[in-house]
């Protein structure tokens, strides 16, 4: 697969603006990528360019993240956030798409699917936690907290610990040797594109992340009838979820990528997911 180059567009819902990034074209089924929190469907951009060949892809911003508007409610739940996106997609793409999510976006995408089972016709959860109660306290009360703008520059400083810790530590404010992560840090051109992006999104951010750990996502998984892959790379810190993620859905696909980071990372992914969404 070579790469198509995506463009970046905005969509009006009601008083707010949904950015996106789209690209390619063909007669398969449009595929919808929602991106993990934080960051924005930049991190998703170099994914979608190689699945965008056969095939028209979008990337939307969530509410509040990217360059997209936040919600007006201040504590959304996940259904709300859903609801926005499916407002959005429909404006975006016409007929029946495929969905991709990750993380935060795995549980808007599942959601929408729930929500318009005439609209979607397969999922791509990549990476989903389902928490214990005690966890799932845990990250509630210190996982995404607010940060404001200071004379200081001090948030500048807390965004950029709080995103470099993701890739280090698990939970990231667990900075320990039994909270350290195997991977590493990516390189600093794609790191400073995630800080960037989050530090676009600094006061909002939080909302759509603290919807997820709120999420009663095994709920949800149980009541999902339509063709599901379940996807998570061996760097993920939440592949430790995702047998339980697929044991939940019935008739899901299991599939494992190259570790984060690895040359094949992207192209393996892709095509692991264009087999899925290709196959009769």
């Amino acid at each position: 697969m070579n790469p198509v180059k995506l463009k970046r567009r905005f969509a009006d819902v009601g008083a707010l603006q949904v950015h996106y990034r789209e690209g390619g074209s063909g007669d398969a089924t449009p595929l919808v990528m929602i991106h993990a929190s934080p960051g924005a469907s930049r991190q998703v951009a170099p994914l979608a360019a190689l699945l965008a060949n056969g095939r028209r892809v979008v990337a939307p911003d969530t509410a509040g993240n990217g360059d997209s508007d936040a919600l007006p409610n201040p504590i959304p739940a996940i259904p709300d956030l859903a609801a926005h996106a499916r407002a959005a997609i429909d404006k975006i793409v016409d007929g029946k798409i495929d969905l991709y999510g990750s993380h935060t976006g795995a549980s808007i995408a599942m959601e929408i699917a729930l929500a318009a089972p005439d609209k979607v016709r397969r999922l791509v959860i990549d990476g989903m936690g389902l928490y214990a109660a005690d966890e799932q306290s845990d990250v509630l009360r210190n996982y995404a907290r607010e940060i404001a703008p200071d004379l200081e520059g001090t948030h500048l400083l807390k965004v950029w610990h709080f995103c470099r810790d993701q890739y280090l530590f698990w939970p990231y404010y667990n900075r320990t040797a039994e909270g350290r992560l195997p991977n590493g840090l990516p390189d600093a051109e794609e790191f400073h594109d995630f800080v960037v992006e989050v530090l676009k999104a600094m006061r909002t951010y939080h909302r759509s992340y603290r919807a997820a750990f709120r999420h009663p996502k095994r709920d949800s998984l149980v009541k999902l009838k339509l063709p599901v892959l379940v996807l998570t790379s061996p760097s993920d810190m939440l592949d430790s979820y995702a047998a339980e993620v697929a044991s939940l859905i019935p008739g899901a696909q299991r599939a494992a990528t190259p570790r984060w980071g690895a040359p094949d990372f992207h192209a393996a992914t892709a095509a692991t997911i264009a087999e899925f969404l290709d196959r009769q």
